[in-house]
């Protein structure tokens, strides 16, 4: 769902995050900051500093969990029936 005010903090981080993936205009505009790219790679920058994460660029937010997500490579491991647990 795209913010209808710019995010900042751990709600920009977290958007962000979710976006990565996307490219970084997608994630911008998700965040609340349109096409103003500039001003979304400075707050993001200033909201990673401030909870002491080292990221560069965008995609550095996707963790090797979403990765797995992504590419459905889990193996899920469930009883066949619910009466075989």
């Amino acid at each position: 769902m795209v913010s209808l005010t710019p995010l900042h903090g751990t709600e920009l981080v977290d958007c962000a995050r979710a976006n990565a993936n996307l490219g970084i205009e997608t994630a911008a505009y998700q965040c609340g900051y349109g096409d103003n790219l500039k001003r979304f790679a400075q707050e993001l920058r200033q909201a990673c500093e401030k909870m002491n994460l080292k990221v560069k660029e965008l995609n550095e937010l996707i963790t090797d969990q979403d990765m797995i997500l992504k590419l459905g490579t889990g193996e899920i491991i469930a009883p066949d029936t619910a009466s075989e647990l």
